[in-house]
């Protein structure tokens, strides 16, 4: 009886240690995807304020999607998740470049908008924007973000 019980256990044990090894390797492979618009910082200098419409669309391309809350908006929308192994991908990024238009169709702000705390943060300025019907728009694209294949 004791011969068959230390065979229980050793099995046990084997079991147990090819499951740590499993999650201990499966953990070494995650991937990470891009989802959306995806630019680079030096794009950016390219379109300063003043700039016009068309040089802005010929540096950034097509826009996510465009506004015209108060005054034109393009929205550059962006995506970044990661998955670990066999486990649920996990959104560590998202943003949405935000270039502002004047009556005469030219740049007058830029902004990067991401979350930080769980709040709205524009990477560009530093800074948390205040309400508004801009600030909602934003958050609306947060919320509806659907670049995530993964999401069901």
């Amino acid at each position: 009886m004791r011969l068959k019980a230390s065979f229980g256990c050793i099995r046990a044990a084997r079991l147990a240690a090819g499951v740590a090894l499993a999650l201990l390797v499966g953990g070494c492979f995650s991937t990470t995807y891009q989802h959306g618009y995806q630019f680079e910082d030096a794009l950016l200098d390219q379109v300063p304020v003043g700039a016009s419409q068309d040089q802005v669309l010929l540096v950034l391309g097509t826009p996510s999607t465009v506004a015209t809350v108060s005054g034109e908006v393009f929205y550059y929308i962006s995506q970044k998740s990661q998955k670990t192994a066999f486990l649920r991908p996990e959104i560590v990024d998202q943003r949405v470049l935000a270039v502002y238009f004047d009556e005469e169709r030219r740049v007058n702000r830029i902004a990067n908008y991401g979350m930080r705390d769980g709040k709205v943060f524009d990477f560009i300025s530093r800074t948390t924007p205040t309400g508004g019907e801009d600030l909602n728009m934003i958050r609306q694209l947060f919320k509806g973000l659907t670049l995530n294949p993964f999401r069901h």
